[in-house]
């Protein structure tokens, strides 16, 4: 039975490795989350078996539970609600590690660590021991913070929560000290003390949130990806306390991706993991970078005539469209051009949004075809040439300043160059900054207009005009 647990446990791995592969493409996205899904269930299965399992009855409720749950959310969030669902779904995970950590404690709490090591098929042996406290203590430690971090970027991200205070580092560095004491005392300790514990518990949830309140929406990106990270760091310590080694292979897909995807996330930013976590931008200043020129606005049949004489017209989405939910017209605008004999393309910053490819995401449920999605750099290579860029409520990701101005706070931030077009229309409701809190000299630019409004009735309305010429 074991041998077939353990070919289960292999045959698993190879389809999460193979479904997270297939999901760096959107022909076999669909495909790799069935694969990865396929990987889980053997998984699952595979676990049950090997395990002394107190009752199948309480899992298949549990189970039961999570599938309506998991079917009920898939269908009724949103896709402009998916990155607070995304932190959420990140907390859970770290829940899951805290609870499995603490199960273990009290597993050793009944039994000892001669028996407890025995019933986990491991020798009672000095290191073992260390080895099995250390895991313990980063399952809840990780666990914790990874959960409370994520449950206040739900709050944040949903709107539940609007203030971003600061937060002293001193603080945050006191509290991980504490709780980096309480857990070499869990470890150097005889007995099971659970009032160790109970602290290590509480200080880790502080620490999740006190980290995570000040950080503001533009960095949500980086924050998410990085507690995706910890949520697998976490289930890998629960594999080395369980001894599954599934687990620790799944939890090391998950912290590697996500970890390398924050190191994207801060380096399109241009700013390091310990700015984006500590110190933020100082905001509220006028970039000087802004002559004090006024926006020039333009009427939405004048920006239809321009539209309809361009060869081709680059888009440039933000968080302005998933707020405004424009990106099913953005579409519709999209198709009309090309019939219409221009090239259209959607330009995509790495960071625009509040989680990591959220204009993906959002242009995607809109159907927008793959091959119009197109990076940063290809933009840029050619975007002296683009007739028309239209800025979709984008703001710090098109800012000049981060490349003209070395007095912003954004500046050496790479940005997708649509200040260069031939003509950039920008929608949006009005001049003001984005989350850095500079000015955007691209708005008073000679060759930019505004169209003022909420962007999906913008761009609906620039559809009837084609749609009625």
């Amino acid at each position: 039975m074991q041998s077939a647990v353990n070919v289960a446990y292999i045959f698993a791995s190879v389809l999460f490795i193979l479904g997270m592969k297939m999901l760096g493409k959107a022909s076999t996205a669909r495909n790799g989350n069935l694969v990865s899904g396929g990987g889980m269930v053997i998984a699952v299965a595979a676990a049950l078996l090997s395990e002394q399992i107190l009752s199948f009855h309480l899992i298949a409720i549990a189970i039961a539970i999570g599938l309506v749950f998991g079917i009920f959310s898939a269908h009724r969030v949103k896709m402009i609600q998916m990155p607070e669902m995304v932190a959420l779904l990140n907390g859970f995970g770290g829940l899951a590690s805290t609870l499995v950590g603490a199960a273990e404690i009290h597993k050793i709490s009944i039994f000892g660590w001669q028996k407890y090591l025995e019933m986990c098929g491991s020798m009672n042996t000095i290191s073992i021991i260390y080895t099995a406290k250390f895991a313990t203590f980063a399952a809840i430690l990780i666990g914790t913070i990874t959960f409370s971090g994520s449950l206040m970027a739900y709050l944040k991200l949903s709107g539940k929560f609007k203030f971003s205070p600061r937060v002293s580092k001193t603080f945050n560095l006191l509290l991980f000290l504490s709780a980096i004491w309480f857990g070499a005392v869990f470890i150097a300790a005889n007995n099971i003390n659970h009032g160790v514990i109970y602290a290590l518990v509480v200080i880790s949830l502080i620490l999740g949130f006190s980290v995570v309140v000040p950080i503001g929406g533009g960095d949500m990106p980086v924050v998410i990806s990085l507690l995706n990270s910890l949520s697998g760091m976490a289930a890998t310590a629960t594999g080395f306390i369980m001894a599954n080694v599934v687990l620790i292979v799944a939890g090391c897909l998950v912290g590697t991706s996500g970890l390398i995807l924050t190191v994207i996330m801060c380096k399109s930013m241009n700013r390091s993991l310990r700015n984006v976590l500590f110190s933020g931008f100082s905001g509220g200043g006028e970039s000087s970078g802004s002559d004090g020129k006024e926006p020039q606005a333009i009427s939405v049949e004048d920006a239809y005539c321009v539209l309809e004489a361009a060869k081709n017209v680059v888009f440039v989405p933000g968080y302005g469209m998933a707020v405004a939910q424009a990106q099913h017209v953005a579409r519709e605008l999209g198709m009309i051009l090309e019939n219409n004999g221009t090239d259209v393309r959607f330009g995509i910053h790495p960071v625009a949004g509040r989680m990591p490819g959220h204009m993906n995401v959002l242009l995607a449920e809109a159907d927008v075809p793959y091959e119009q999605l197109v990076d940063m750099e290809t933009i840029n290579e050619g975007i002296k040439n683009v007739d028309v860029a239209v800025i979709i409520g984008a703001n710090d990701v098109v800012n000049p300043a981060a490349v003209n101005d070395k007095s912003s706070p954004i500046y050496g931030m790479p940005i997708i160059n649509a200040h260069l077009a031939k003509s950039v229309f920008v929608l949006k409701r009005g001049a003001g900054t984005g989350f850095s809190g500079q000015q955007n000299p691209l708005f008073s630019m000679e060759n930019t207009r505004m169209l003022y409004g909420d962007a999906k009735k913008t761009i609906s309305a620039l559809v009837a005009c084609f749609k009625g010429r």
